[in-house]
Parts: C-alpha cells; sequence; structure tokens
C-alpha cells in the first residue's frame, strides 16, 4: 500500500493544478461536460465503498487462511501500485482505474488492518474512526478558513511529505540490505513521535487536496476529472490510515 503512497511526485501530484488545467475546458462549455465539487464526493463516497467491501475481503482472508495474508497483501499493493502510476499518467482512464485502485488498496487494508488487529484488538475500528474523523476535521478547517492552502503553506506540506518517502525509501532500502533506519519503527517516544508527526503531515494534505479540488471545478475541468481527484484523495486517505495504524500499534507495544 506504501508503494502507492510513494508514487506520488508532490505532497499529492495527483491533484496538482496542472494536471487540472491540462484539462481545462474552454470557456462556454455544457455545464453537465464539467467537474463539480458535489460530483466528486459523490466519487469519494462510491470509491470508500469499494475500498471497505474489498477490505472486508480481506480482512477474512487473512483471518481464516494466514498462510496467504502477506502474498495477497503484496500482490495487492504492487498491483495498486502499477495503477495508481498508470492514473497518474494517464487521468482520462481514471473513470476506470481509479475504482481498480480502491478495489486492490481495499484488500490490502483489510490484510494489514487483520494482521495488526489480531495482535491489538480493537485497533482497526480505532485507526478507522481517526482517520475518518480527522478527515471531517480538516474539511471544517477549511470551509471555515482556519486552513488555507496558501503558497508558504503548500510548500511546507509539499517538503514535509517529501521528505516522509524519501526516508520510507531510504527505509526500504536498508531493509532490503538487512539494516534498518533507527527509531522510524521503534516503539519508543521518539519511534511514536515520529509516526505523529507523519500523521499530521498526511492530514494536512487534505487541506492540498481540498483546494486543488475546489479550484478544478472553478477552472472547468471536465466530468471525468471528479474520478481522478476523488482517486487523489482517496490515496491521502489510506495514508492516514495506515499511518494511524502504525501509531497506535506502537503505543500498545
Amino acid at each position: 500500500m506504501m508503494l502507492s503512497i510513494m508514487a506520488l511526485r508532490t505532497s499529492n501530484p495527483t491533484l496538482s493544478d496542472k494536471t487540472f488545467n491540462r484539462y481545462a475546458y474552454l470557456t462556454g462549455a455544457s455545464p453537465e461536460t464539467l467537474m463539480t465539487v458535489n460530483g466528486t464526493l459523490n466519487k469519494c463516497l462510491i470509491l470508500a465503498t469499494l475500498a471497505v467491501a474489498t477490505g472486508i475481503i480481506g480482512w477474512f482472508l487473512a483471518a481464516t487462511n494466514p498462510t496467504i495474508a502477506i502474498p495477497a497483501l503484496v500482490g495487492s499493493s504492487v498491483l495498486g501500485f502499477i495503477v495508481c502510476l498508470t492514473t497518474c499518467f494517464k487521468a482520462e482512464w481514471s473513470p476506470t482505474t481509479a475504482p481498480i485502485y480502491a478495489a486492490l488498496e481495499g484488500v490490502a487494508l483489510g490484510v494489514i488492518s487483520q494482521i495488526l488487529n489480531a495482535a491489538y484488538p480493537g485497533i482497526a475500528i480505532q485507526a478507522a474512526f481517526i482517520t475518518a474523523a480527522t478527515m471531517l476535521f480538516m474539511l471544517g478547517l477549511y470551509r471555515s478558513g482556519v486552513l488555507r492552502a496558501t503558497p508558504l503553506f503548500k510548500k511546507v506540506v509539499i517538503i514535509s511529505t517529501l521528505s516522509i518517502v524519501a526516508v520510507y525509501l531510504v527505509s526500504f532500502i536498508a531493509f532490503a540490505f538487512g539494516t534498518r533506519v533507527p527509531y522510524l519503527n521503534d516503539a519508543t517516544p521518539i519511534g511514536i513521535g515520529i509516526s505523529l508527526v507523519i500523521c499530521v503531515v498526511a492530514a494536512l494534505n487534505f487541506i492540498l487536496d481540498f483546494d486543488r479540488i475546489e479550484k478544478g471545478a472553478q477552472n472547468g475541468a471536465p466530468k471525468f476529472m471528479e474520478w481522478y481527484a476523488a482517486f487523489g484523495l482517496m490515496v491521502t486517505v489510506f495514508w492516514l490510515y495506515v499511518e494511524v495504524l502504525r501509531l497506535l500499534a506502537k503505543m500498545r507495544r
């Protein structure tokens, strides 16, 4: 699942301003052919429902047949990464690729959730609640104007996110060579603090997502960009959920 997140080239390039501007329609286009905020939210609900449905499948798959849990996790994550890249480069395919991505990531999240929930009962529902509450809280801050995607805000969040991606890449390479990055996965005060910071950065990405979705609708992006924008927002949701799981697991060790 983290592979899909690491594929992103900015804080969330799937929702970059350039993407929307590249597909923006000329003034005077028929309104029903244009992207809307409500339409994007509806697509988000569809993708979230699909992810939950396949997540349940992944959960019971891992619970009833543990021997295939890891292969299912790796397979769905790798395929999700491929579909993520495909969607980033072929936004017009997003009405098809976004649901596929959500389904694959749902399986991966279901497996991860079951494995951690077996070790720490109740952690999955806690992570889901915190993720949903955080997204709604950030939406409230955005809609009220308390947090806005100013140039400085964007720069800080993007740099912070890219730094996290770099650390994860270094950790992955270190693991491949039989070593590890200190503190990153430790259940120590420093390790917990690192996870908390990552969760905060992931949450701040919602502000950028909301801003870009709103601007995409204002710029007259075509209808299929609703699926593309929903896909980008779900990437942030999935990332935050995984990071909250990691944080809670560290706190329960």
